[in-house]
């Protein structure tokens, strides 16, 4: 606050010559006006809304009355009105809530108050000292920012006393100021998302938007204006219905109230664990709990209230309800559709289908603990139970191909029951096949080699060439058609001569001669 009483003269001066354009700084060389004290005029001249023509016309009564003099302060007068500061600033943040509305409100209850610009200039110092530079005003459930402590806390391995560092997490609602603390092991994407999920239903609600700092668990190429987000986080913010809305980049206005209630999280929380030891994240966190309780608990010496008193009476009723159960961590992979009709996940080394017709195209796999999906340009296309087994081939038959559907209907009773249509030696030798081969997937081969053969050898031949075959030490396919192909199977199904000389009981055999 200026020193040096305006006289109404000079006012008219100052009005006079912003009237004609003249800059703030050129007016303290015409006024002799501390540039401050200009600054702190041209401010109430506009807060006004009227020009400078129309206040150089008002009389000085009225001028007066509009500009009193910075000093001395009438203290009954401004006592009343700072005992609503705090009042006005929680009715600010509620949607829809405007100053003049404030100063309205004011004006009735006391129709001797402060004129608005009077009302906007002792309201603007206040909160100048409240928040230090008093540029944002945060509406209740509008945000929820999220950050890590520049400093870690430590938890002591139990067999060698070795410390580890482990990050910790902090959200924080702006309007209410009401903040969460987490430890959590890193600030991987994995840990990132769990104390999200935390934060959400500490808070028992989801904001509007999540500010995020450009962390690489978030945003995946960072910019000044528009940071391309990981599509975890934007699938995160689906789940909440909510915005995700990174921080800018060399901004660091952006996050200055979180920060700020960082440096009160190291008083509050990080000196009284100082001397503790713990063995494992959860220990740590039991410990934070009651500090971080107490924390929210605690009367802010300007706002004369708590933040937990804040957030329960203007902001937990505006935040969106959470969802049926806490956000899973997706991942996605490209992957492409190899011929047989399936796409492989590295993940747990496995394979699942999708329809035939996208053989050879590009997909997105997207997966989570339970279930699998895949999209072609933006559409689902399939959804499979995820598959733990590595090397497992998880199947939907709708997708298969007629070839594909008669291919994975092979098994050993599938060939025996074909070959049983046939004849009775071509069944034995399937069955031969069967049981000799260390795969089943070659004997399998083998056995519609020798049923497909039919398509160039009458029934009758194969029947006989499996007769012939099956007392040989080895079976195969390349036997049946080696013997069929060189006639083989002909030349033993002519039959046999009747002997010359019929068997009697009176003639001797050749051993008679021996």
């Amino acid at each position: 606050m200026a020193a040096k009483k305006v006289e109404l003269m000079d006012l008219r001066q100052l009005l006079s010559l912003k009237q004609q354009g003249i800059s703030n700084r050129n007016c303290e060389e015409h006024t002799g006006l501390h540039r401050n004290t200009i600054n702190h005029y041209v401010k109430l001249f506009r807060a006004t809304g009227e020009s400078y023509q129309r206040l150089l016309d008002l009389d000085d009564q009225a001028l007066r009355d509009m500009f009193p003099p910075r000093s001395p302060v009438d203290q009954g007068r401004y006592s009343d009105l700072a005992q609503r500061f705090s009042y006005f600033e929680q009715e600010l943040k509620k949607p829809g809530c405007t100053r003049e509305q404030l100063w309205r409100q004011y004006i009735l209850e006391n129709p001797s108050g402060y004129s608005y610009s009077q009302f906007n200039e002792h309201f603007a110092r206040w909160r100048n000292k409240l928040k230090g530079s008093g540029k944002l005003i945060h509406k209740a459930g509008d945000k929820l920012y999220v950050d890590y402590t520049g400093k870690n806390l430590y938890i002591t391995d139990k067999q060698t006393g070795e410390q580890q560092s482990v990050e910790v997490f902090v959200a924080l609602l702006p309007a209410s100021h009401y903040t969460f603390v987490e430890a959590s092991k890193s600030q991987q994407k994995e840990d990132f998302i769990q104390s999200v999920n935390h934060a959400m239903s500490y808070f028992g609600g989801a904001p509007k938007a999540l500010v995020t700092d450009n962390l690489k668990s978030a945003v995946s190429k960072g910019s000044k204006y528009e940071p391309i987000l990981n599509k975890s986080l934007k699938a995160l913010g689906l789940h909440y219905n909510t915005t995700i809305n990174p921080t800018r980049t060399y901004a660091p206005q952006d996050k200055a109230l979180v920060e700020g209630a960082v440096r009160l999280i190291y008083q509050h929380i990080f000196y009284p664990l100082n001397n503790q030891v713990f063995f494992d994240l959860h220990s740590l966190n039991q410990a934070i709990n009651p500090l971080l309780k107490r924390f929210n608990e605690l009367v802010m010496k300007l706002l004369q209230t708590s933040r937990v008193k804040q957030y329960l009476e203007i902001e937990k009723a505006l935040l969106t309800p959470l969802p049926g159960s806490p956000y899973e961590l997706k991942e996605f992979r490209k992957a492409k559709v190899q011929k047989m009709g399936y796409v492989y996940l590295h993940q747990n080394r496995n394979y699942y289908s999708v329809p035939f017709r996208y053989i050879g195209q590009q997909v997105e796999i997207q997966y989570d603990s339970n279930q699998v999906e895949i999209y072609y340009k933006q559409e689902r296309i399939a959804s499979h139970k995820l598959n733990y087994r590595p090397g497992a081939y998880t199947t939907n038959k709708e997708h298969l191909s007629s070839s594909h559907k008669f291919y994975q209907q092979w098994s050993p009773d599938f060939f025996l029951n074909l070959a049983s249509q046939k004849g009775p030696h071509l069944k034995a030798y399937i069955e031969k096949i069967l049981a000799q081969a260390d795969y089943p997937e070659v004997a399998y081969k083998q056995c519609l080699g020798i049923l497909h053969m039919n398509k160039d050898y009458a029934p009758e031949r194969i029947e006989n060439a499996c007769r012939l075959a099956f007392g040989q030490s080895r079976h195969s396919y390349r036997i049946i058609k080696n013997m069929l192909a060189n006639k083989i199977d002909l030349l033993n199904t002519h039959p046999q001569p009747d002997p010359l000389i019929s068997k009697h009981e009176n003639i001797r055999g050749a051993a008679i001669y021996n």
